[in-house]
């Protein structure tokens, strides 16, 4: 489904953070501001060059605890953002150990044992993230997408609810909500659920393709392709878009065009028929 939401934090630019006197010097304090815009991700740098910049901080040993623990946390994320899930891990540990009321990387932790597909582990830190911090809108929604993958539809729904009730703004929430409730058969608020979401500045492929599916159970064919184009215009090798496309082309009557997108689906993941029987769909 949709992305999950990973927290990210701005070390304060300032020569607080850090406890040489030293870096009084111009260029040493210059080159650690350099390293902190990195770590910090100014100017929407690659994650390789956020990695580099947030290493250069943790090696130095000039930097005061309660902001190392934010490095960790960055870098963490950069790791996240590379597919690097168990690098990733041990800098969440120990931003957690350096912080330990510190809720931000024990929610990404969370994130990366999901993407990791550890979905009983991503379970576990997003519990305790929303036990350290209650009103978490974010570690709900989080959780939400853990149980989505498992199946746990029920648990996933009421997260999502949570989720949007503390924060209303959050894309994800409403998008996954919309869903849940396209699998579900409540297609009108299912509906009403990614409208909000595309409202609220979600342009994810996920979105548009659970539109979708709302649009071809409601038979509506034409909405359901457009959809389906979005959707595989941000993400081209999104299997049920191309799958769902694919249906939707066949009940127009495009038998080639419906056949070639079914084929390329079923090229890209086997199994993805299966999923729209699951779903009420054949």
């Amino acid at each position: 489904m949709s992305a999950a939401i990973i927290d990210r934090v701005a070390l304060v630019l300032a020569l607080l953070l850090l406890c040489s006197p030293a870096l009084a010097e111009q260029p040493q304090k210059n080159g650690q501001l350099k390293n902190i815009e990195q770590c910090n991700g100014a100017d929407r740098i690659s994650p390789q060059a956020r990695i580099v910049g947030c290493t250069a901080l943790i090696d130095s040993g000039e930097t005061k605890a309660d902001a190392l623990a934010v490095a960790y946390n960055n870098r963490g994320n950069a790791y996240t953002a590379t597919a690097e899930y168990d690098r990733a891990i041990r800098d969440f540990d120990r931003a957690i150990e350096l912080a330990r009321d510190y809720v931000k990387p024990v929610n990404n932790r969370g994130v990366a044992y999901l993407r990791k597909g550890a979905y009983d582990d991503a379970v576990k830190a997003f519990d305790q993230a929303i036990k350290l911090n209650p009103k978490y809108g974010g570690a709900f929604a989080n959780r939400a997408e853990a149980y989505l993958k498992m199946g746990q539809y029920e648990r996933a729904a009421r997260d999502f609810d949570e989720a949007i009730r503390l924060d209303p703004t959050l894309s994800l929430a409403w998008s996954g909500r919309c869903w849940i409730r396209a699998v579900l058969g409540n297609l009108q608020a299912g509906l009403d659920d990614c409208n909000r979401a595309l409202q609220a500045g979600s342009n994810s492929a996920a979105t548009y393709d659970s539109r979708a599916l709302i649009h071809l159970k409601m038979n509506q064919l034409p909405a359901a392709i457009d959809d389906y184009d979005s959707a595989l215009r941000l993400e081209p090798r999104l299997a049920s878009a191309l799958y769902g496309r694919g249906l939707a082309r066949l009940r127009r009557g495009d038998k080639a065009g419906g056949d070639s997108d079914i084929s390329a689906a079923r090229i890209i993941e086997a199994t993805v028929g299966d999923d729209f029987v699951r779903h009420g769909v054949q």
